[in-house]
């Protein structure tokens, strides 16, 4: 698979990414979109993941910027779960176990074709107090390794205005919930 953009394929998502930032300056104070876009510019395998990000729903957008390493901090900020991520177990050991009814995919394989990681749930809690996420579904965050060796895995939702985090098997999976990630430019 090509991972690369055509020159229009680049220009709707800069397009795209600089209208959200600018929409959502909330996420992002101190930031300015030039220097962000400065940087996408030299980083095509980058900005093909964010395009990534973007045809399944995400809506990537901005939300920090880590001085120690130069980089701007993208998170999915889709009011829902990334609706062309639904349906999908944790990750490729638990679409292995299951023995009916597998989903397509896995998060975590998926994540890793897109160039995107899951975010840990450190970076959900994060993201949910950038506004309110997931009132209506949830998504699958980092499971530690300790959790996964036992066969289960984590995923957050919004309800009753806070933020949980529930364990769940990874072998499961929902219409309604999918993955969250970030990507490091």
């Amino acid at each position: 698979m090509k991972k690369e953009l055509s020159s229009e394929q680049r220009s709707a998502l800069f397009g795209t990414l600089r209208t959200r930032f600018e929409k959502n300056i909330n996420r992002h104070k101190s930031l300015k979109w030039a220097d962000v876009q400065a940087k996408l510019e030299i980083n095509n395998k980058k900005l093909w993941s964010l395009n990534e990000m973007e045809i399944t729903g995400g809506e990537p957008d901005v939300i920090g910027y880590d001085k120690k390493t130069g980089e701007y901090i993208f998170y999915d900020c889709s009011a829902e779960s990334p609706k062309g991520r639904r349906s999908i177990c944790y990750d490729h050991e638990a679409l292995e176990a299951r023995k009916e009814h597998k989903p397509e995919n896995s998060a975590v394989e998926m994540a890793a074709d897109m160039g995107i990681e899951l975010l840990t749930e450190a970076q959900y809690r994060e993201l949910q107090k950038l506004g309110n996420f997931d009132t209506k579904s949830s998504s699958w965050v980092k499971a530690p390794a300790d959790i996964r060796k036992l066969g289960g895995a984590l995923f957050g939702d919004r309800r009753f205005g806070h933020v949980f985090v529930y364990h769940n098997g990874a072998q499961s999976y929902y219409s309604a919930r999918a993955f969250r990630a970030s990507l490091r430019v």
